[in-house]
């Protein structure tokens, strides 16, 4: 029989099982990657923000992006640096579940931003001339809201699913913060909710947005091969790179977590790979952008000049 959530005990982050030495080495590695996310995707936001050559849709759903990145690594990284440094790796079961939730939240609407992000790159490779009509600040703000919208509104489904479970022990969470299904192998009853999780994961954050990205790039592939010169062409394409790799880095992991099979090393694999989406990927987001892209880096120029200039 489960307990009532408000005697629950706290929680055991198991998190990796390293000598002193290591974790205080990891530690460090993992603060400065953390403080340089934070700094590279504060620069894309201020940046967007300050050159009115970004004021556009496509840096607008990319601040969107910079934003979401802060706040996924914000949610999950000061929890494992703490539990690097303190041995009394527990956390109770109110900030467990919001850990879980915000983690899920960020998660979904950063998938549905890329999505919108492709109708975007769709709309001004095969529709240029309507572009500015199309995309125009009302549909992109009500684009942006509904990607926030439906992220949060899914997680707040799964949490509330998560509420309704007993848990009766054991309290280790095998992983380096709260995490969903984690957190769901806990439940001492032998439920759906696992199923109905990975299910509604797989349909609406990973097979239904992945589709529909597909959906899109195949009309701009199409209209990419109707252009006379290959400048046109190279041009086009580059206008998609950085969002491809930044698709690729997202969902391949998402994909590996969800859908892979479970094996012997499956909970290892997890961590490694929720600890590359937490700290790497709001990382490498800003970095793709900017090393790409010739008007964020036409930008930064323009911003460096005037801080010489003062």
């Amino acid at each position: 029989m489960g307990v009532n959530q408000s005697w629950i005990p706290e929680f055991i982050l198991v998190g990796f099982q390293l000598s002193a030495e290591m974790e205080m080495l990891l530690f460090w590695i993992f603060s400065l990657l953390y403080i340089f996310s934070l700094l590279a995707n504060g620069m894309i936001l201020g940046l967007i923000c300050l050159d009115h050559s970004l004021h556009t849709p496509m840096y607008f759903f990319l601040s969107h992006l910079a934003i979401i990145d802060m706040s996924y690594a914000s949610n999950n990284v000061p929890k494992m640096l703490a539990n690097l440094m303190n041995k009394k790796r527990t956390t109770s079961f109110v900030p467990c579940i919001m850990q879980t939730f915000l983690y899920f939240a960020f998660a979904a609407t950063e998938c549905l931003i890329l999505v919108v992000m492709s109708y975007d790159r769709y709309v001004a490779i095969c529709h240029p001339l309507q572009y500015t009509v199309i995309m125009s600040w009302r549909v992109c703000t009500i684009l942006a809201l509904m990607s926030w919208s439906c992220g949060f509104a899914l997680s707040l489904v799964h949490a509330i699913l998560l509420l309704r479970l007993p848990f009766c022990g054991p309290w280790d969470v095998n992983h380096l913060f709260c995490e969903i299904l984690s957190v769901l192998k806990l439940a001492c009853a032998d439920t759906w909710v696992n199923q109905v999780v990975i299910f509604t994961t797989c349909v609406f954050v990973l097979v239904g947005p992945l589709c529909l990205m597909l959906v899109s790039y195949m009309h701009i592939v199409g209209a990419i091969l109707k252009i006379q010169t290959k400048e046109g062409r190279i041009k086009a394409l580059s206008t998609c790179s950085s969002h491809l790799c930044v698709v690729g880095l997202f969902f391949g992991i998402a994909m590996v977590v969800y859908i892979v099979p479970d094996s012997n090393q499956r909970e290892e694999q997890e961590k490694m790979l929720s600890l590359f989406h937490s700290l790497f990927n709001p990382m490498l987001n800003p970095l793709i952008y900017s090393l790409r892209n010739a008007q964020v880096k036409g930008a930064l120029h323009r911003a460096l000049q005037r801080t010489q200039s003062m």
